[in-house]
């Protein structure tokens, strides 16, 4: 499975969640939420999913460090401010936001198994990887920013 590993764009891994729990949508019934429920929770979702990646990237762009998932190793600085004092991960926390606003929209509640398998897959073959080169660039540092901050929250 290590050729999985850093592999697969986590933007096309958060499109085929969204289209695999829409598939579950078209054959399961959905929960009895009010239309102005399943919206406002959608979009709220969606919304802080959105604002948490780009907060993630625009650090990412301020300290001119590649913000490419599958090239890890390109990375010139390790960020530890801003919204990388909550999470390690906010394009990724992002991601999963914004599933969870897809699964509030689409009211079935068999699509939420789909979150898990993407925290999953996201923490064996994007983050694990990326953090062992990280490690490996950063050393130390890298080491007090793990302890210090949460992998998702």
């Amino acid at each position: 499975m290590k050729s999985l590993e850093l592999r697969v764009p986590p933007l096309a891994i958060l499109f085929f969640a969204g289209l695999l729990m829409g598939l579950i949508a078209v054959g399961t019934p959905p929960l009895a939420w009010p239309a102005s429920v399943r919206w406002g929770g959608a979009v709220a979702a969606s919304m802080l999913g959105i604002l948490t990646a780009l907060a993630g990237v625009l650090s990412f762009r301020r300290a001119r460090t590649t913000v490419n998932p599958l090239r890890p190793e390109g990375a010139s600085a390790l960020i530890a401010n801003g919204i990388y004092r909550y999470t390690r991960n906010p394009m990724y926390l992002g991601m999963l936001l914004v599933l969870i606003g897809w699964a509030v929209y689409l009211a079935r509640p068999w699509a939420l198994l789909v979150l898990p398998a993407f925290v999953v897959y996201m923490n064996r073959f994007q983050i694990g990887p990326e953090e062992r080169v990280l490690r490996r660039i950063f050393g130390a540092e890298f080491d007090a920013f793990r302890a210090r901050v949460r992998r998702w929250l």
